[in-house]
């Protein structure tokens, strides 16, 4: 590792400490990762490309000593949550789409069956509303 690294590395480490007591000097105090980038004074993304381990560290710490979840794992519960009722409305409307296949099926055997059979015309119901007409097998 070279002394840069090893510079950001103990910049981070020093940064966790002064966040995790309550005691940000370059930062807005926050205990996130780009809180902590910038308390450390190096970039956002070294930290999550060079240094995902004391990121890693810095989120179990927040974790265990102030029993706050970090702002990220609350945004993919967040979204979990979301997809887990996506994907229940989808299995229930599923299932629904799958009743109606069925019963368009059984419809459409009962009207290929009664195509098969010479019956006389059907009249309406009587309790029908007047606009209702009833299908007629064609005549052949």
């Amino acid at each position: 590792m070279n002394q840069q690294n090893q510079d950001e590395r103990t910049f981070i480490r020093e940064a966790m400490d002064r966040l995790l007591a309550g005691k940000a000097t370059a930062s807005n105090g926050s205990l996130t990762a780009a809180a902590l980038a910038a308390e450390a004074g190096v970039h956002r993304m070294a930290l999550y490309k060079r240094h995902t381990d004391l990121k890693n560290e810095f989120e179990e710490r927040v974790r265990t000593e102030t029993k706050q979840v970090p702002e990220t794992e609350k945004q993919l519960r967040a979204t979990i949550a979301k997809l887990k009722k996506t994907v229940a409305s989808q299995k229930a409307e599923i299932d629904d789409l799958r009743q109606q296949v069925t019963l368009l099926a059984m419809a459409g055997a009962v009207l290929v069956d009664r195509q098969g059979t010479p019956s006389a015309p059907e009249l309406p119901p009587a309790d029908a509303p007047d606009n209702v007409i009833p299908f007629r097998p064609p005549t052949t």
